[in-house]
């Protein structure tokens, strides 16, 4: 704000939030606070009487988007709100889109659930983003890698670097973590020679879990950190600084979720896992997120040395999948990437897979605790015959997204996914 506006109290979210969350009591009709408490009333409260408000949602509407000063209450047209408010319809939305987006490269894919932002460096995509991010539905973004310095990511460089540090990492085959040097893992990134090996011979599936993390990654790797950031999509949203990223501007009163950024690596013996019929083997199991995730396939390694499938033979295999006609025209182009395979669900599913997974470790003779969540524990990798049997007994589709080099796939706090 202007320097003569700069003493108001509660001109900031920040301010009214630190100010008014002290007043704020159970049950009470006047907390004086600086906007009208939106009260949900009738069946809904179990009374005829009004309860607690929603002050988030109250806060954004009044303060952020009327800029109401913190000594005046407010006066909500509540006609003229809902009327400006676009429709939740996806195809009402999608058609409007055309039309009033036309400036932007975009295309609809996994049946029109996710929306593909194809040129990275549109600064109008975040308008865009914002009618999709309403309806809760993930977004991919294309072209990342071309913002950013590649040879800071490949595996040689961060094993020059970094090799001589201890990290946790995880044999996906076996769910064994091992602490161990970090070099062993990345000379083992592209040449199949120096991977490690289980006990009957084969390559072990390898991931190095969330090296460096969060502040670790700052300080570890300050040129990457600053690559990232500067490369980061739709940064109205996704940067720490961003106008419109509401975790980074709230209080120190807010417990906040850990924002990373994180590393995340991994790595296998291609023939022996896609030799699995269905695909069993993940190198991350099934989870929620509790904040909104941005994912960047940074850098993509192509292995080399005796039983490694060819490049040829890993698109055979990945168009086996259940996929969307742009992602297997994506797949034939030469100059793309391919390196990460993902299936996402909806959050509002959550209750039905985690019925659907109980009841398949009944069928195999596994112990169902009370106190065990399948989604939470991170216990399960859905395979391809499972998420057949997902959508045909509970009508639940998956949402099969690959990731290409430079891609980078953002997902709404709640969404369900497994890569």
């Amino acid at each position: 704000p202007p320097a003569s506006q700069n003493n108001e109290q509660g001109s900031t979210l920040r301010d009214l939030l630190t100010t008014t969350a002290g007043k704020l009591r159970l049950g009470s009709t006047d907390a004086g606070i600086a906007f009208a408490p939106v009260y949900s009333t009738g069946a809904a409260s179990g009374k005829s009487g009004r309860t607690m408000p929603n002050i988030l949602d109250d806060i954004i509407a009044s303060v952020v988007e009327n800029k109401i000063p913190p000594n005046r209450a407010p006066k909500i047209n509540v006609k003229s709100e809902i009327k400006d408010e676009p429709k939740d319809d996806k195809n009402c939305i999608q058609d409007d889109c055309s039309k009033r987006y036309s400036d932007i490269q975009y295309s609809w894919i996994c049946d029109k659930h996710v929306l593909w932002l194809r040129d990275h460096k549109n600064s109008n995509n975040w308008k865009l983003f914002k009618e999709c991010w309403k309806q809760g539905r993930p977004v991919l973004v294309s072209g990342m890698h071309k913002k950013m310095n590649f040879s800071l990511w490949k595996a040689e460089s961060i094993s020059l670097d970094f090799g001589n540090q201890q990290a946790d990492i995880l044999n996906c085959k076996d769910s064994i973590i091992s602490n161990t040097n970090v070099k062993e893992f990345w000379d083992g990134f592209e040449d199949v020679s120096k991977r490690q090996k289980v006990k009957n011979g084969e390559t072990a599936l390898l991931k190095l879990k969330d090296w460096p993390s969060g502040e670790d990654f700052k300080a570890m790797m300050p040129a990457r950190y600053e690559d990232l950031l500067k490369s980061l999509p739709l940064p109205e949203y996704c940067s720490p600084e961003g106008k419109l990223n509401l975790a980074s501007h709230l209080p120190g009163f807010f417990v906040r979720p850990d924002l990373g950024p994180r590393l995340c690596s991994a790595y296998g013996e291609c023939k022996s896992v896609a030799a699995t019929k269905d695909h069993d083997i993940g190198t991350t199991n099934l989870h929620i997120e509790v904040s909104d995730v941005v994912n960047i396939l940074v850098y993509v390694g192509i292995a080399k040395g005796n039983g490694v499938l060819s490049k040829s033979g890993v698109l055979k295999k990945l168009e086996e999948e259940d996929l969307d006609d742009l992602l297997r025209k994506r797949l034939k182009d030469s100059s793309e990437l391919p390196g990460a395979l993902w299936h996402i669900y909806a959050g509002k599913d959550a209750d039905k897979i985690r019925e659907f997974l109980q009841k398949i470790a009944k069928e195999q003779g596994l112990e169902v605790l009370p106190e065990h969540d399948p989604i939470r524990d991170q216990s399960w990798y859905v395979n391809r015959k499972l998420r057949q049997r997902l959508f045909e007994e509970y009508g639940v589709k998956t949402c099969t997204v690959i990731q290409f080099l430079g891609d980078a796939i953002i997902l709404p706090a709640g969404a369900l996914h497994q890569v």
